[in-house]
């Protein structure tokens, strides 16, 4: 069993969620600010930080599984479920890696949400605004080269024209 290979890979998860916590904070700001010209860019970088996350997610479920197995666990435990067979010192270990995954997820969780509600503020905000700007319309002119519109800021003649 490799309960240092396991362990490596969750404080590698660990890292990762954090900075995606980090990405996450940035977007924000972006959004707060106005800079939305960036948008794109940590679009991206998010995106790249979880490829590495499920790239990582599958190795780490690889080792969990050995180790699983080998404590006679059962097929796809839980972290909180491989600390608590697992002996001393990994049990306490494993255990800390859980909680602290929880509170990075929750933090992530929490941010993504407000993230989100700021974007669609913003877009109803936009909506809104585009509602009640409406542009003039030019109207169409009839036969007696007239403009259709009704108002009298819209008749206007051909006749100085030709």
């Amino acid at each position: 069993m490799d309960y240092q290979h396991l362990s490596t890979l969750l404080w590698r998860e660990q890292e990762l969620l954090d900075l995606l916590l980090f990405k996450a904070e940035e977007k924000q700001y972006l959004i707060l600010t106005g800079k939305t010209r960036w948008l794109a860019r940590i679009a991206h970088e998010i995106e790249v930080v979880l490829d590495q996350l499920r790239t990582l997610e599958v190795e780490r479920a690889a080792a969990t599984e050995a180790i699983a197995a080998a404590l006679g666990i059962g097929a796809d435990p839980s972290l909180r479920q491989v600390a608590d067979a697992a002996p001393a010192p990994w049990n306490d270990l494993f255990a800390k890696h859980h909680e602290a995954l929880l509170v990075l997820v929750s933090d992530l969780r929490s941010l993504s949400d407000t993230n989100r509600e700021l974007i669609e503020g913003g877009l109803s905000a936009i909506s809104d605004a585009l509602l009640q700007v409406k542009s003039p319309s030019a109207g169409t002119y009839g036969a007696t080269g007239r403009s259709t519109d009704a108002g009298p800021h819209r008749a206007v003649t051909l006749d100085g024209i030709l």
